[in-house]
């Protein structure tokens, strides 16, 4: 059975402020409406996102929250990782390879650049630095999340906020 994996870069965020601890920073007005933007592509697409797992910094909280909002997805139900704030590609692993067997399509947000090398860890593509707000797409066949590592996923695409900003 297919899997579809959707990793998302949290959106733009406020510059870094001596006061404000990075984890801390929050999205601007300019990156809700990217992710919200992202996030109602998504939904025409009539995606049914199943299970998602955000990083706990408060920017990639923000960004999985109005996300949820625009997929119909219970924004109680976003699962939190403090691992995924800074703790390398292995933490998108596992956050992956403990998904419940009945989740087929899963969304992780998170940073770079771990979420960038966890994309291109997957399929060996070349995907490249994930811009912020922006969404690479992935599909397993016959795997298991368990069974899911290196080189076996499809790279099916990937999406950045740019692309709908010039069309507003």
């Amino acid at each position: 059975m297919k899997k579809t994996l959707y990793l998302v870069r949290h959106a733009h965020t406020e510059d870094r402020a001596p006061m404000f601890k990075d984890f801390e920073r929050d999205l601007t007005p300019r990156g809700v409406m990217d992710a919200a933007r992202m996030g109602r592509h998504l939904a025409l697409k009539q995606i049914t996102v199943q299970r998602m797992v955000s990083s706990s910094a408060v920017r990639a909280y923000q960004t999985a929250k109005v996300m949820a909002e625009q997929l119909h997805f219970d924004v109680d139900a976003i699962e939190l990782s403090n691992n995924m704030y800074d703790g390398g590609p292995q933490a998108y692993l596992l956050a992956v390879n403990t998904t419940p067997e009945d989740c087929q399509i899963l969304m992780l947000f998170g940073h770079n650049p771990d979420i960038s090398y966890f994309s291109e860890y997957l399929t060996r593509s070349d995907v490249g630095s994930m811009e912020k707000g922006s969404v690479a797409i992935f599909e397993f066949e016959d795997v298991t999340w368990a069974e899911v590592s290196g080189k076996m996923a499809t790279f099916i695409k990937y999406e950045s906020p740019k692309q709908f900003r010039e069309k507003h």
